[in-house]
């Protein structure tokens, strides 16, 4: 054991970081874990509030009673602060009184004394940081441009403290928090490296134990190896970190290419397995990875045997007619089937073999699976064939955006095809690829789009971006982001903030691009546009950009996310509550309560919110302080994520959060039952219902804000009962149901009721139409989740194809 006191600690630190490193997980100081509904854990300090506006220094236990409901949970992480309903926390644990992280000390200036920041706009310019932890940052004010120099001087794995700095003139008292992965790697390494002393072994050892707490392996091991450079005599006692860094690095590197395979980007994954480090890796993770290579093998023997064998059976028809109709099917299979496809020939594969079947049967296995999936494969060859046709019948009628007679020719076409059934063809729109080919991608941009789609009636087009991610596959769902811009920024920084910047060889290293995300940026507003309207137009360039991105990319329709910045996130929050069918959650940043926002709360029941805002953006916690508490009161699927000391910006910090929320979310298209509340008659549209001929005396133009007093909304109910009935209640003269099998049997009589009136006289006529399925597939851009047929009431009409205008359908 090595003597004196310094000696000691180092060999302690030592022992230390081999502990560590063996349980690969760092423990919160005091901390509760709070568990959510959703699967998420939230560290921190935590108490139970009665509103979002009470001062979080008079906090109370979450297990502790109050006289007054406590029905919001806040948790602080010395970062920012989470609010959660308390009805949507799974359960609360104790977090590990164990080890502490390692803080670093910054000496600075600091003004103790003097004007205090109490709100913080949006920055104009910021400097990056010097290797001393400073940067100045400037914002506009009512008195010009104010220029604020701040230091770091606290940093942790987790958080930095940041605060304003005396300079010449002004004594500014402003302490703020950021992530400390968003301070570039290579910066931090100077300004950490500035606070330690090089021939102080254990100063040396706490940079070590702090790139371990912040999860920067690399780093870790870097600094360590640069510590047995310079204390050569210890090199043995530090043998076993380095061994244990290693199986960490491995094990990390690992789980990042089981992350890339579940994003779909497989060549990357199987590279980065085919070069897997090998020296000093324990052998369960080689032979994990060994695994891995494996599965790709079979994978690609699969897919060489489906190729090897259509071969074979194709050589077996004695029928010329046969193999003259299967030949652009087999060019078709041979150039598309990949790994993201090969499981539509799972019944294929399972009967290639069986000489009791003849060629024929097995190859309409082949053929059916591969359009409609190995679930609903056929062993007719001629039904197979059929679907082939009906298939291009389907993709034609879907790409033809404004021939009425064109589309009208190939639904009689589609008629008359064996197998175009309701539930075959719904079975060809889930499985196939976006109608509509894009254009080129920009020059030097690879993935990423400019498009036009059409405006509101009267509007110009609006121009739209998509960034899709490494490895798209048109053959394959991705979730979509719908980012909308704020007033100090543009469509194409929205790309940049969620998919990465672009590189010099045009490939970005963001979360979205890595994650495999499609990124949808509208340029929804005008130009010097300052705040949203709650306008027609405005919503128009929205959904209409979204439609028209999927008619031409492979967009997961349920799992689509609307977010924007500032202005955009005021608009993210309106359109996000007035159509809740079409979101699987909205993601606000630095948004301010408005206008009809404050009438919909009730339609942000159905859908998930992640806010995410600044301590110190202007009133804007008080503003949304009423909506905040309808939410997190009555346990609506929410979160509000506050961050210490912060203003009117775009937040970068929380990106991995959002992700991670991200991907347990999923959109509910099919609720039992809903109440919405609507006041502008483009509102008019939610799930299965759409609504015409709403009550006038409760639709409100934007810009005649505010109503006049007592106005009221208009009230839309609708729920299935077990009778396989649907009841419809609102205020409206007229309105369209929308029919599909996950809202009603088909097979049994439907029952329809309509503002209490039972609907009989149609009831009987309703069924399953070809019409309104493409029709909708078509105008809604859902092929999902296509409505099988229609009912007009009170007026009678049963899937009249002939559509009348409605706001969300005629986006030709």
């Amino acid at each position: 054991m090595p003597g004196g006191s310094a000696g000691w600690a180092s060999w302690a630190v030592c022992v230390w970081l081999s502990v560590w490193l063996a349980a690969t997980v760092c423990r919160e100081a005091a901390a509760t874990n709070v568990r959510l509904k959703d699967g998420r854990v939230l560290k921190g300090g935590a108490a139970k509030l009665e509103s979002i506006v009470v001062d979080p220094r008079r906090l109370s236990a979450p297990e502790e009673e109050a006289p007054v409901p406590r029905l919001i949970v806040l948790v602080d992480d010395n970062l920012r602060r989470y609010y959660v309903p308390w009805g949507q926390v799974q359960g609360l644990d104790e977090g590990d009184a164990g080890e502490v992280y390692e803080k670093f000390r910054i000496k600075q200036r600091v003004a103790r004394s003097g004007f205090a920041v109490t709100a913080v706009g949006a920055f104009s310019r910021v400097e990056p940081w010097d290797e001393f932890g400073r940067r100045t940052v400037e914002m506009n004010t009512d008195r010009g441009t104010k220029a604020i120099i701040q230091g770091m001087t606290e940093i942790t794995p987790q958080w930095t403290r940041v605060q304003a700095l005396l300079a010449a003139g002004q004594a500014i008292v402003w302490d703020q928090r950021i992530a400390t992965a968003t301070i570039p790697r290579d910066k931090l390494s100077q300004i950490l490296g500035k606070q330690v002393e090089p021939t102080n072994l254990d100063q040396r050892l706490r940079l070590v134990r702090f790139y371990l707490q912040a999860k920067r392996f690399k780093d870790a091991r870097d600094e360590l190896e640069e510590v047995i450079r310079d204390f050569p005599e210890r090199e043995a006692q530090f043998a076993n970190v380095v061994r244990d860094l290693t199986q960490t690095q491995a094990r990390e590197l690992l789980a990042e290419i089981r992350f890339r395979q579940q994003a779909g980007q497989h060549r990357l994954a199987f590279s980065m397995l085919d070069h897997f480090p090998t020296e000093g890796v324990a052998g369960e993770t080689l032979q994990a990875v060994r695994r891995m290579l494996d599965e790709y093998q079979q994978e690609y023997d699969q897919y060489q045997r489906v190729l090897r064998t259509f071969e074979e059976l194709l050589a077996k028809l004695n029928d010329s007619r046969l193999r003259e109709q299967l030949a652009p099917i087999r060019e078709e299979i041979v150039k598309e089937l990949n790994i993201n496809t090969l499981g539509r020939m799972a019944a294929y594969l399972q009967f290639v073999d069986d000489e009791e079947l003849p060629p024929e049967d097995r190859l309409a296995l082949a053929v059916s699976g591969w359009l409609v999936g190995s679930n609903d494969a056929v062993r007719k060859l001629p039904v197979a064939i059929s679907l082939y046709r009906a298939r291009n019948l389907v993709r034609s009628y879907l790409a033809s955006e404004r021939n009425k007679a064109e589309r009208m020719q190939l639904l009689e076409s589609l008629r008359g095809e064996e197998g175009a059934t309701p539930e075959m063809v719904a079975r060809l729109l889930a499985h196939l690829r976006p109608p509509l080919e894009p254009p080129e991608p920009l020059p030097n941009e690879p993935g990423l789009y400019e498009l036009r789609a059409p405006g509101a009636p009267g509007q110009a087009d609006v121009t739209y971006y998509v960034q899709l991610p490494h490895e798209y596959d048109d053959h394959r769902r991705y979730p979509c982001i719908v980012t909308l811009h704020a007033g100090f920024s543009t469509a194409r920084e929205q790309i940049d903030w969620w998919a990465g910047e672009r590189l010099e060889d045009g490939t970005r290293r963001g979360q979205a691009y890595r994650q495999g995300y499609i990124v949808v940026a509208p340029a929804w507003g005008e130009l010097h546009q300052a705040a949203y309207r709650f306008s027609a137009a405005e919503v128009a360039a929205v959904l209409n950009s979204l439609r028209h991105a999927c008619r031409r990319f492979a967009i997961d329709t349920d799992r689509v996310f609307l977010s924007g910045h500032s202005m955009g996130a005021d608009a993210a929050w309106d359109i996000g509550l007035a159509h809740p069918d079409l979101w699987a959650g909205v993601i606000p940043i630095a948004a301010g309560s408005d206008k009809f926002i404050a009438r919909y709360w009730h339609n942000a029941r159905y859908l998930p919110w992640y806010f995410v805002c600044g301590e110190l953006d202007g009133d804007k916690h008080v503003r949304n302080a009423r909506d905040f508490d309808r939410y997190l009161q009555r346990a609506f699927d929410v979160t509000v994520c506050e961050f210490q000391g912060r203003g009117h910006e775009f937040f970068a910090d929380e990106l991995l959060p959002l992700f991670d929320w991200m991907g347990r979310k999923q959109r509910n298209f099919h609720p039992r039952e809903f109440l919405c509340r609507s006041m502008r008659a483009w509102d008019n549209f939610f799930w299965w219902a759409e609504l015409e001929e709403m009550a006038p005396s409760c639709l409100v133009d934007p810009e005649s804000w505010p109503p006049p007093r007592g106005t009221k909304e208009v009230q839309i109910k609708g729920s299935i009962n077990n009778g396989n009935g649907l009841l419809l209640t609102a205020g409206a003269a007229r309105a369209i149901l929308w029919l599909s099998p996950e809202v009603v049997d088909f097979g049994q009589h439907i029952s329809i009721t309509f503002n209490g009136k039972r609907q009989r006289a149609i009831e009987d006529a309703i069924r399953p139409d070809l019409g309104v399925m493409l029709e909708d597939a078509r105008t809604r851009a859902d092929r999902q989740h296509p409505f099988w047929a229609k009912v007009e009431v009170p007026i009678g009409r049963v899937n009249n194809v002939a559509l009348r205008g409605q706001a969300r359908r005629d986006r030709e």
